[in-house]
């Protein structure tokens, strides 16, 4: 049997940010977004070999802030224009080079657990995956609500379009794919044909290197898509089915509002913190 994969799921946490400054250090019910990103990463990859969790950030504050909460930090530079370049220069500073890097945001602390999991999984079973990333077969219901969030934030939610394969063929911030007959094929399934994306990627060490050298490709800049960047330059993106709970993908932390409703929603269902950390 051949080793595990060595992969380093690193944590890029930038300190500028227009809208909310030191986001990583800000509190969501009383922890702050770090905090709570390592102790995720911790929790999802604990049953598995070969796995180093990582900070890389470009500020003291924040590396002073990891070592608190003895969490392991990398120095990278301010120049680093995208978590991406963040992650891959973090890693090019790792005692070990790894195989694989998870690249976790530092402002998405309500990850799905099972959305990491899947990625060290499908990284362990298939070694040759370039990239692996999550998506969501959207329900009806969630289809409606993505929907009806378009109406105001355009650019909210992304969708993906895969092959029976799974791989990914597109992904847009319009709904895709148009859907034809649609009052019938409510009929048939609760499901929808469309899958919504996860903002979350592990990338063969290698190929997070080309991707990084290359320059943002055109339907990545129409777009505001990184990951148009890969398959515009024939990278092949492997999609891994999470199930995630009615009303519950969350995405990054962007405002002072994002944090309001992380705090609201903490209050309605439970801190995820209690089961992945005790603190």
């Amino acid at each position: 049997m051949s080793a595990a994969p060595n992969i380093a799921i690193i944590i890029p946490a930038r300190y500028g940010s227009t809208r909310l400054p030191g986001k990583p250090l800000l509190k969501i019910a009383g922890v702050t977004m770090l905090q709570r990103v390592v102790a995720l990463a911790e929790y999802a990859s604990r049953d598995y070999p070969n796995i180093g969790v990582c900070v890389a950030t470009d500020n003291a504050e924040i590396q002073k802030h990891a070592q608190k909460i003895d969490a392991a930090c990398v120095m990278t530079s301010e120049k680093c224009a995208t978590g991406s370049d963040r992650a891959l220069a973090a890693a090019q500073k790792l005692k070990h080079r790894p195989d694989f890097i998870l690249n976790l945001q530092g402002d998405a602390p309500f990850t799905e657990p099972l959305a990491i999991k899947k990625i060290i999984e499908a990284f362990h079973d298939n070694p040759e995956h370039e990239v692996v990333t999550p998506v969501h077969n959207l329900s009806w219901r969630d289809l409606d609500r993505l929907r009806e969030a378009k109406k105001t934030t355009p650019f909210s939610g992304t969708t993906a379009i895969l092959t029976p394969a799974a791989q990914a063929v597109w992904f847009s911030k319009n709904i895709l794919p148009a859907i034809r007959g649609e009052e019938e094929l409510r009929t048939k399934s609760e499901y929808s044909p469309v899958y919504q994306h996860v903002g979350l990627y592990g990338y063969r060490t290698d190929i997070l290197e080309k991707f990084c050298a290359s320059a943002p490709s055109p339907y990545e800049t129409l777009e505001g898509l990184e990951q148009l960047r890969l398959l515009e330059n024939d990278i092949k993106i492997q999609t891994v089915d999470v199930d995630i709970a009615p009303g519950q993908i969350q995405s990054g932390i962007d405002s002072q509002e994002d944090i309001d409703r992380a705090e609201r929603r903490i209050e309605q269902y439970g801190d995820p913190m209690v089961h992945q950390k005790t603190f």
